[in-house]
């Protein structure tokens, strides 16, 4: 069996230990293989994650024969495999993952598990998003991110990772453990200011420390930042927790088991 960590840079873990996948183009080429999760995808679109504007002039051979290496690689890594991980299909090629083997399919299998208990279950919740969250190393496939289709795969799990941090918040807000989170939320919205899900949560977390003149204060800030950079105002969601903070609603209050702000989510 073989664990391949992609939230980071490359991993493939062994019963042995790590194993070290080498050169641009092999690295490209597999990591390209594990963002289908199992699924078939043309040499067509291989070749042009690998070599862009590049293209070798026997390119199917030149395919063929990275290929053929990855699979003599991961053969290497699992010499009692009677079936190659690498196969070949009408539709491309596709690298058998198996359940638990993929970090980053683990992790969204996480998310969604999350998203159905939020609602009921707040502790669970935050127990399993706080698990999948320490599963990332760094930004996916670290500083080599290689082609379009690796780089559209980084941005769709970069979300889920930001819905994974949305949903952790929301169940600590729940559970009242607002002083808890409340650096890691100053954090999230320094480094995603134009996100408001992590404002509305900031601002519910100051209010309820007994600093609402500092949650007014990130308001305003994020009022200025959308008017400055998308000219527009902030989403009801937000200008609703606002209006909860002026007027003290008393559903922002820590213990609620479902705050006014928190509705939304």
């Amino acid at each position: 069996m073989l664990n391949f960590s992609i939230l980071g840079a490359l991993q493939i873990r062994t019963v042995l230990g790590p194993a070290e996948i080498s050169g641009d183009l092999q690295r490209t080429l597999i990591q390209t293989l594990l963002v289908n999760e199992g699924q078939s995808i043309s040499g067509e679109s291989l070749v042009e994650e690998m070599w862009g504007d590049s293209v070798p002039e026997n390119q199917a051979n030149a395919l063929q024969a990275h290929i053929s290496r990855l699979r003599r690689k991961l053969k290497s890594l699992e010499p009692d495999r009677t079936l190659a991980r690498v196969t070949i299909h009408p539709s491309g090629y596709r690298l058998t993952v198996h359940e638990g083997e993929l970090d980053a399919a683990e992790f969204i299998n996480a998310v969604r598990q999350a998203e159905l208990a939020t609602q009921t279950d707040p502790a669970a919740t935050a127990k399993l998003l706080g698990t999948a969250l320490s599963m990332w190393r760094g930004p996916v496939f670290g500083d080599f991110t290689g082609g379009t289709l690796c780089q559209l795969a980084c941005a769709r799990y970069e979300e889920y990772r930001m819905r994974a941090m949305e949903l952790r918040f929301d169940a600590e807000l729940r559970l009242g453990r607002h002083a808890a989170v409340l650096a890691e939320l100053h954090e999230a919205h320094s480094n995603h200011p134009l996100r408001e899900r992590f404002c509305e949560q900031l601002m519910i977390a100051l209010y309820r420390s007994g600093r609402q003149a500092d949650a007014l204060n990130v308001y305003r800030l994020v009022w200025l930042h959308l008017s400055d950079e998308l000219g527009i105002e902030p989403s009801p969601a937000l200008r609703r927790v606002e209006h909860a903070i002026l007027s003290h609603d008393p559903s922002l209050s820590p213990g609620v088991v479902s705050p006014f702000a928190l509705q939304t989510a």
